[in-house]
């Protein structure tokens, strides 16, 4: 007899439809798996048979042939063993063809017969919905459900918790386990706040045109200056996201794996911060078998933060140009290609050296230790940065100062009010392109003659003028008007952009 069981399986951050065929018939006991399975699926066989006979269901004693179709599609991953049961439960007529038609199942299975949460279930439910002719409902480990109700809204969600008991519901002898769930509040988690950093008012004034813009960042600075302080308070100053987003970042921490909230649906910005001895794959994403997010999908919508940018791998954070341009990572492999989202705020701190320099004359590295140091910040990629500035230690004064700086939700009131301004344009600022600067950032007179002053001492790139105006519109737009660019907004973008050159000893 034939079965054929809906369930679906990961290739990036998306998912993708498989249908598992099981015939059981006459011939030498047997079990086989077709269908370009990896691994991991041809190991659900042994796991398949253990959970059958340990929930006290008879195993047939025939030939089994599973198909995994498509089958000129590589299947990877876990997520398989649960469908596989049903089909040869189906097969082998222990559970009647009808009581399966419009289900779609998740899952993997313990030898006990348990069915345990697996990654990616947001993409799979997504992609079982999305198909043509898919299921109306979904069964998924019990764990998965709020993940589940996320990737397939429309479809009902059967949580389950062992094999038995999915039986005894497909039979009719027990009654479904209750599929709705009240709903849980999001709930933001702790953030740090930028009313704890002391003094260092233009990096706080970076992070603040960075979440308004959508402006890239680079820091520079000795060890002990406040770099990572200052970063990690950069999400504190991001509001919620919207529907859209929020969905779109449940769907790649589901597909990496990635711990998600008790309501199933990431509604903050996420903050990742990698090793600097993060390999290629782990950053822009990829691997040998199964295509994964790597950090920089997996902060999409919210903040990438690199420290000790000079550190890394010069392969790594050059393979950062094209995605941060396109807002997306292509991962191509020789039978598979994946594309992934990364909306992305890059923020990136660097020492001016080798030795971390500190204050003027303490700096102990040579020119060619320095030359070296330099040149593995390749010029492409620190043009990505719109936003250079320098980070000093800071002073006795404000170190002990009992006054603090604003607190991150004052400063988040003028990033959202500035992004308003944004999305009424219909785009970040950061995102505006050159032939529509004119439109969107148009300049006073005394503002173009301070750029032409600039350009004509060599100290801007053409390319350099278009990041210039980008930031000069956001403090615009920080201004809380929607006017033309004045030459006090170029003064302030030069000086968060030509700052740090100096320091690293790059052109603008």
């Amino acid at each position: 007899m034939l079965a054929t069981i809906p369930t679906a399986g990961i290739l990036g951050s998306t998912g993708s439809r498989i249908d598992v065929e099981v015939h059981v018939g006459p011939g030498l006991p047997g079990f086989s798996i077709v269908g370009l399975p990896d691994e991991a699926c041809r190991e659900s066989r042994d796991r398949v048979r253990a959970a059958i006979l340990s929930s006290g269901l008879a195993w047939p004693n025939k030939r089994i042939t599973v198909n995994l179709a498509p089958s000129g599609v590589r299947k990877t991953g876990l997520g398989l063993d649960l469908p596989l049961a049903v089909g040869v439960l189906v097969a082998a007529d222990e559970v009647a063809v009808g009581a399966v038609a419009g289900l779609g199942f998740l899952g993997e299975l313990g030898l006990d017969g348990s069915v345990r949460a697996i990654p990616g279930v947001a993409p799979r439910a997504a992609a079982l919905a999305a198909s043509a002719g898919g299921p109306d409902a979904m069964v998924v480990p019990a764990g998965n459900a709020p993940e589940a109700r996320v990737g397939a809204p429309g479809a009902r969600v059967r949580p389950i918790a062992d094999l038995l008991s999915l039986i005894a519901a497909l039979r009719g002898d027990a009654p479904w386990p209750d599929p709705e769930e009240a709903g849980v509040a999001p709930v933001e988690p702790p953030q740090l706040d930028l009313a704890d950093v002391r003094g260092q008012r233009w990096a706080r004034e970076a992070l603040e045109v960075a979440a308004a813009g959508g402006h890239h960042v680079l820091f520079s600075g000795p060890p002990g200056a406040g770099k990572t302080m200052l970063a990690a308070r950069l999400p504190s100053l991001l509001g919620p996201l919207d529907d859209r987003r929020a969905v779109e970042v449940t769907m790649i921490h589901s597909a990496a794996g990635v711990s998600l909230p008790p309501g199933g649906l990431v509604r903050f910005p996420p903050f990742r911060a990698p090793h600097h001895t993060a390999t290629s794959a782990s950053i822009i994403g990829g691997g040998s078998a199964l295509l994964r997010p790597g950090e920089l999908s997996l902060a999409h919508g919210g903040v990438l933060f690199l420290d000790e940018l000079g550190e890394f791998s010069p392969a790594v954070i050059d393979a950062l140009r094209q995605p941060l341009e396109e807002l997306e990572v292509r991962v191509s492999r020789a039978r598979s290609t994946a594309v992934m989202p990364c909306d992305t705020l890059v923020i990136a701190a660097t020492n001016p050296c080798p030795c971390g320099g500190g204050e003027p004359g303490s700096c102990r590295c040579g020119e060619v230790a320095k030359a070296r140091y330099i040149r593995r910040l390749s010029g492409p990629l620190l043009d990505r940065f719109d936003v250079r500035v320098s980070v000093h230690r800071p002073t006795t004064d404000e170190l002990l100062s009992e006054e603090s700086g604003e607190p991150s939700a004052v400063v988040r009131e003028r990033v959202m009010r500035a992004r308003r301004l944004a999305a009424e344009r219909g785009r970040l600022n950061a995102r505006i392109q050159p032939g529509d600067l004119d439109e969107f950032a148009p300049l006073t007179p005394a503002a173009r003659a301070e750029l032409r002053a600039e350009l004509d001492r060599g100290r801007l790139s053409g390319r350099g003028l278009h990041r210039i105006r980008r930031v000069a519109r956001t403090l615009v737009d920080l201004g809380g008007r929607d006017g033309p660019v004045d030459e006090e907004h170029i003064r302030r973008a030069l000086q968060m952009r030509v700052t740090v050159s100096s320091a690293l000893g790059l052109a603008a």
